[in-house]
């Protein structure tokens, strides 16, 4: 089971693709799981929503209301401090000849606002927070005008029925107040300055804005597919529509086609003459396009399918004109009559720079789509020799190339354009163009070399090529000095990156003779990466719960586990291996299948039977989890400490992941000659033990002051987390608190101080899923490396990319897909650019990084007493979780512990 499934046309042109929905109240659970239809290991990831009572309609309603009411709140709290310490600003106003009594300037409410607030680093975030109270009817403009003005001419009043000043308590507690409302409507503020800016019309946006909304269409779906420079030309032309009621009909089948729409909000339901409701299209999907495309008219109806949903719209002249400007700036090359590459003239650089030299204008052209040959002899031809400078297509194709051109493949395309030479030209110029071409083929495969290093050694073709290739350039003086000079500035660079703890390989010459002959890495590298040929230890059980142990490589398939045991005792060939896991459910698995090793979830276990035995198979008893709980253990570490620990252990798994792994799990390593995703699953899994380890200790501890401790435990060890920048165990710690078993605790949670509940909410909001996870992006953007993003997000953006975007157009290479899944993994290398420094316990923190004032107050009460438990003990712990992964045993614990209230 994927992520998303592959796209369905409905009978209206639109692009419906199966969604995947986060919530708050449920618990997800990252699953390596086998492909049934394809002889696989480990392809996506399945989230798997635990049930909650409520329906997601009720939740929506719910969420809102509460949202409503705390955006209120924050309304009063600033009103009343604004009254307190800058009464002056709120006075009567005389403009054009009209008076406006008791209101304050557009402008004076922003720079207020940035004056009480360290975090605001911009007037369009002020802009922003202060549009939240325009659109929730707090702050009203003086002519009823929706939008937010940062403008001395434009006058606001606060709503005072209903924000009536209240007495203020002691200065620190209205600055803790103050500080509360800013984090709350910060965070709600960019999407409210993204609906205020496509609220404008098109002709009255400023750059900055078409930017915010170029940002904002990155992370559609219905638009994945366009280009970059199709994004820009939409952001200037999209319309705001919003509609009240459910109920209400767009359009009808048979009408017109004048637009195409994105839903931005909501959802709408397909319905077509003689079959009904066919499809229910949700955010992010489109619908409408078919009709402009074919100028046939609408071919199904779509009505709204709940109240305030939002659209943008492109309208038919507009949509034409872009599709006109595409093809305008596309350049298509031919060779025997057939297309073989596809150029898009790039707009900024051609624009923008009219006095580029000689040679750099091949790069005002993007390439599109291409046989893999045309696009690597392109790359060949435009490629920068420089090394100062980012040559992103060069990365883009080397990240990406074992996807429509494998190793083999690439060495015998690199060897053919070194040996070949031009025709019909005199020996000088022959002599020059087969210089360039081979020092271009030299500096392309260094950059191959440096990216994947030890990887190359597990492809015999590629060992066999660079033997062959060293070959050569040992007996050209001139491409030998030319390799020197260019070794030197990619030893230069990645001296860098290795002391700021990027783990890429280096290169070594030994000899003259051999240029490849060793590549090294550094030690936290070899420690703790798992490669395709290591041999691990396999546990093999029998129905009986007897075990054997076998050294098998990590990628050994199901045959092979099976003919390795054949020579022992009591085993043979006609029986079967088998899954299973702690709530018994068994997966047969298939002889071809491969990655067995990496394949097992939390608490599985790979058993061996005969068919007849097959219903004997049950869990072990260390498969069923712990019964007792560990917070005697946990009682005596430091939030502080186990944080520290743990994200130590997760940059060790972290730094472990070679970026293509990204890549080959993305498309099924099935498809990749040896190719393994271990480290990447070994990270996976660790996301899982993390989140159901909280859940594990909540539940088994049996005494509600001492659960409360432990909720308050785990409140400040996501605060650590998320301080130490460790994203991806802090949502972990979250995911494992918002569990169902653990969240309906009621008489648990309300024995928690009330600041940490506070501090719970604001960590609740990073976990928000709508707006495809802006607050999460968002924050995320004001970090700097080195930090552990959120992993299973970045998974659920390859997905989207690879499914919502064919890998081939035309029988051509679709790069442009290509060149956005680079850049998402690219990102995600880029988290670990800087070194990081491992924490020990009596090591002083680092400056406080957290934004939330209320974070900072709770990050920095660390326990008094030190950790009682040494530092070696706590690695232990930590690196040896028991946990209870059975969703339904933990729901069992958790009514033992608080019965459900009959009503």
């Amino acid at each position: 089971m994927r992520i998303i499934g592959q796209q369905l046309r409905n009978p209206c042109g639109m692009r419906h693709r199966n969604k995947m929905h986060f919530f708050r109240t449920y618990s997800y659970e990252i699953q390596v799981e086998q492909r049934l239809d394809i002889h696989s290991r480990i392809q996506g990831i399945r989230w798997t929503p635990l049930p909650d009572i409520k329906s997601q309609e009720e939740y929506k309603q719910t969420v809102k209301q509460v949202v409503t009411h705390k955006v209120w709140r924050a309304a009063k709290v600033l009103h009343t401090y604004l009254l307190t310490v800058s009464p002056a600003m709120m006075r009567d106003r005389k403009h054009h000849f009209r008076s406006h009594r008791q209101c304050c300037s557009g402008k004076e409410l922003v720079d207020w606002l940035l004056g009480i607030s360290h975090g605001l680093q911009s007037r369009s975030q002020a802009v922003g927070i202060w549009q939240v109270l325009v659109d929730e009817g707090a702050l009203v403009h003086v002519r009823q005008e929706p939008n937010f003005h940062d403008k001395d001419s434009q006058f606001y009043r606060f709503v005072k029925a209903e924000l009536h000043v209240d007495p203020l308590l002691t200065d620190k507690d209205t600055e803790e107040e103050v500080q509360e409302s800013l984090v709350l409507l910060s965070q709600l503020g960019p999407a409210a300055l993204l609906t205020m800016i496509l609220r404008k019309p098109p002709c009255q946006r400023t750059e900055e804005e078409l930017e915010v909304i170029f940002e904002e269409l990155l992370h559609i779906k219905a638009v994945s597919h366009l280009s970059n420079s199709v994004k820009k030309e939409l952001a200037s032309v999209l319309i705001f529509e919003s509609h009240a009621k459910a109920g209400t009909v767009l359009f009808n089948q048979g009408d017109k086609g004048t637009s195409w729409y994105i839903i931005w909000k909501g959802s709408v339901n397909v319905i077509t003459h003689g079959k009904g409701l066919v499809a229910t299209l949700h955010e992010g999907d489109d619908f409408g396009q078919l009709a402009l495309v074919n100028d046939a008219p609408r071919a199904a109806t779509i009505v709204l399918r709940e109240d305030n949903c939002h659209f943008l719209r492109v309208d038919k002249h507009d949509f034409n004109r872009i599709l006109r400007d595409v093809e305008a700036n596309t350049v298509r090359l031919k060779e025997h009559g057939k297309v073989v590459l596809v150029l898009e003239k790039n707009p900024q650089i051609s624009a923008g720079n009219n006095h580029q030299p000689a040679g750099a204008s091949n790069q005002k052209y993007t390439v599109m789509s291409g046989t893999a040959d045309k696009i690597l002899e392109h790359l060949l031809e435009t490629i920068k020799l420089d090394s100062c400078t980012e040559d992103s297509f060069a990365g883009d194709f080397l990240l990406t190339h074992s996807i429509f051109m494998p190793t083999t493949q690439l060495c015998q395309a690199l060897l053919h354009q070194f040996n070949v030479e031009p025709s019909e030209v005199n020996e000088p110029e022959k002599a020059t163009y087969s210089l360039h071409k081979r020092q271009n083929i030299l500096h392309l495969v260094s950059l191959w070399v440096a990216l994947y290093g030890k990887l190359l050694e597990a492809e015999p073709s590629a060992k066999s090529f660079l033997e062959k290739l060293s070959e050569h350039v040992s007996r050209d003086p001139r491409l030998l000095a030319f390799w020197r000079e260019n070794l030197q500035d990619r030893r230069k660079t990645r001296t860098l990156e290795v002391s700021s703890g990027n783990h890429s390989p280096q290169i070594k010459i030994n000899s003259f003779g051999n240029l490849f002959s060793s590549l090294e890495e550094d030690a936290s590298s070899n420690t703790y990466t798992i490669r395709a040929g290591d041999k691990v230890p396999y546990d093999i059980y029998r129905p009986d719960h007897s075990c054997i142990t076998t050294m098998l490589p990590v990628n050994a398939s199901v045959q092979e586990v099976i003919s390795s045991l054949a020579t022992k005792n009591g085993y043979n060939r006609d029986q079967i291996v088998v899954k299973v896991n702690s709530s018994g459910e068994r997966v047969c698995l298939k002889h071809e299948d491969t990655g067995v090793f990496t394949s097992l979830g939390l608490n599985e276990r790979i058993f061996i039977c005969y068919n007849h035995e097959l219903n004997n198979v049950t869990p072990l008893p260390e498969q069923l989890g712990p019964n007792t709980s560990s917070s005697d253990i946990l009682e005596l570490i430091s939030s502080k400490d186990l944080a520290h620990q743990m994200t130590d252990n997760d940059w060790n798994l972290f730094k472990s992941i070679h970026q293509v792994e990204l890549i080959y799990h993305t498309f099924g390593k099935q498809r990749f000659r040896n190719a393994t995703t271990a480290n990447l699953e070994r990270f996976m899994r660790r996301f899982n033990e993390v989140q159901f380890w909280v859940a594990t200790e909540v539940c088994l501890c049996q005494e509600e002051e001492r659960r409360a401790l432990l909720l308050k435990k785990f409140i400040k060890l996501a605060a650590y987390l998320k301080e130490q920048k460790n994203l991806n165990s802090f949502f972990a710690v979250m995911f494992g608190l918002s569990n169902t078993a653990v969240s309906r605790l009621s008489r648990t949670w309300q024995k928690l101080p009330n600041k940490f509940r506070k501090l719970y909410s604001i960590f609740e909001r990073l976990m928000d899923p709508s707006w495809n996870h802006r607050s999460y992006r968002l924050a995320v953007a004001k970090l700097s490396a080195p930090l552990i993003p959120f992993l299973p997000l970045i998974l659920k953006d390859l997905t989207f990319l690879h499914e919502g975007n064919r890998s081939t157009l035309d029988s051509l290479v679709n790069f442009e897909k290509m060149r956005m899944i680079a850049k998402t993994v690219q990102m995600f290398h880029s988290c670990r650019s800087q070194a990081y420094i491992p924490l020990s316990p009596l090591r002083p923190r680092p400056v406080n990084i957290l934004e939330d004032p209320s974070a900072a107050r709770i990050s920095a009460c660390s326990e008094h007493s030190m950790t009682l438990r040494s530092p070696a003990t706590t690695w232990a712990y930590i690196q040896h979780m028991k946990v209870i992964d059975n969703q339904k045993k933990l729901m069992e614990l958790s009514r033992s512990l608080e019965p459900a209230s009959s009503t």
